[in-house]
């Protein structure tokens, strides 16, 4: 049995892929985050063979256990305007063929919200776009659904509902990405104290397979219990609490996912290193 998780952080490739492992080095993360493109914007470029040749070298040499791939912000697989719904699937198709190049884990995204549309609508409509992606961009990169705050009709709140799109698409390459603040803002779990993780870990026994959930994003809430925004703070500052990171790392049966921290960071420059110390300290 592992000691512990894999952990680490989203990092910036700002002036490269290479700069994301440098920036891993920097701060200690064994596991990693990064954008693929651009977040904010549709449009997705390629990689040159010679970045993703440089990336790979240097991700071996550094020993990063695992690489995800974060999607654009801009997506929204459920909308109810076809053109945003065909837009969002080019768009995550293109980050997810980056993710697969470059030999990432995977590419973690939200499903985005239906709105007024009926939710089992809604649903019907991600099952086939989700199905599409998956089919147009062949590989063993997997296609990594990331759980919602809640509120808006975001789809994707609760481990049953993520489960049910799980099974429903029925591919080996669709997965889980767990948000502990978003978790708490969406009102599925109150308090992170000994009997809520384990009530949490049965949730997602009882949601999907448990192999299925591959990473965690692991984060102080800004917001209090069930307040439907999504509002990341640094670990021990927020509404969850440092005990509550302490009583998560005493579930082992998590251990096998990667735990990555999207914190504002102590300076408001992303996640550091004193969150990644703070973590690490939760397992002592």
């Amino acid at each position: 049995m592992k000691k512990r998780p894999s952990l680490g952080a989203h990092v910036s490739v700002a002036g490269g892929l290479l700069n994301g492992i440098k920036n891993a080095e920097r701060i200690g993360a064994e596991c990693i985050q990064l954008f693929g493109a651009s977040p904010r914007a549709f449009a997705v470029g390629r990689k040159s063979p010679d970045e993703i040749a440089e990336f790979k070298k240097a991700r071996d040499k550094a020993g990063v256990e695992q690489v995800f791939l974060h999607g654009a912000y801009l997506v929204n697989l459920a909308s109810p305007d076809s053109s945003l719904r065909e837009r969002s699937e080019v768009n995550l198709a293109g980050h997810l063929a980056i993710a697969e190049s470059i030999g990432a884990d995977g590419l973690i995204f939200h499903i985005g919200s239906g709105k007024e549309m009926p939710k089992s609508d809604a649903l019907d409509i991600v099952v086939e776009a989700i199905k599409r992606i998956l089919g147009f961009v062949k590989g063993n990169a997997s296609l990594v659904i990331e759980n919602s705050a809640g509120g808006g009709q975001k789809i994707g709140s609760s481990p049953r509902e993520v489960g049910n799109v799980i099974e429903r698409v029925g591919s080996h390459r669709l997965k889980v990405c767990w948000d502990t603040a978003h978790a708490f803002e969406a009102g599925q779990i109150e308090k992170y104290d000994e009997s809520g993780v384990r009530a949490l870990v049965q949730s997602f026994k009882d949601g999907f397979e448990l192999d299925n959930l591959v990473a965690f994003h692991i984060n102080d809430s800004k917001t209090p219990f069930n307040s439907k925004h999504d509002r990341h703070e640094n670990l021990g500052e927020g509404h969850i609490g440092l005990d509550g990171f302490k009583n998560l790392a005493k579930a082992h049966e998590l251990y096998h996912a990667a735990w990555i921290l999207e914190v504002p960071g102590f300076d408001d420059m992303g996640p550091d290193k004193k969150n990644l110390d703070i973590l690490k300290s939760c397992f002592n």
